[in-house]
């Protein structure tokens, strides 16, 4: 049996859930901003987010000292070796990208963001990046555990595969007699 919304509730929450509510009304904002903030870069750079994330997987590996094969970023953006083959293409004819010897696998190749693009990188997301961090730096040191264990939670559900529980919260599913 579903249960319908009752009056002064949203669709999803009811009269108790406000506070809760409004913590993903303010997370959602975010996430709007932060893809509106993510495509106004691509534009700026030349690139589609694929591309863009696709770039910032390579000089985040790189930071760590680690190097990523074409088949690792096929991986990470879900495409098909097809899709990335032409994916690696644009973003060496772009000159954000290089396609170098694997150091231990002669058969492979791993591939290495060029200096321009480090210094593309640096020039546009710079700047929101060190405001970002003072906002970040702003949060209270008592609340950060729980603000990154929320944010993580939330991270780790919007990635779970979808199961049949979503049907019944839409309503999909028939109700028991």
């Amino acid at each position: 049996m579903t249960q319908e919304p009752t009056e002064g509730s949203s669709y999803w929450f009811g009269e108790s859930d406000t506070e809760a509510r409004s913590i993903l009304e303010a997370l959602r904002t975010f996430r709007r901003a932060d893809e509106a903030m993510r495509r106004r870069a691509g534009r700026d750079m030349k690139m589609n987010l694929t591309d863009l994330r696709a770039l910032q997987l390579v000089i985040a590996r790189e930071q760590h000292g680690d190097a990523v094969t074409p088949r690792e970023l096929a991986e990470y953006l879900s495409i098909s070796t097809a899709s990335t083959t032409k994916l690696l293409d644009r973003l060496v004819d772009s000159g954000h990208l290089e396609r170098r010897p694997h150091p231990s696998d002669r058969r492979s190749v791993v591939v290495v963001a060029s200096d321009a693009a480090h210094a593309e990188v640096r020039e546009r997301l710079a700047p929101v990046h060190a405001r970002m961090l003072e906002i970040a730096r702003a949060v209270p040191a008592r609340s950060r555990p729980a603000l990154r264990t929320f944010l993580l939670a939330m991270a780790a559900e919007a990635e779970r595969e979808p199961d049949d529980v979503a049907g019944t919260v839409v309503g999909d599913t028939p109700a028991s007699a």
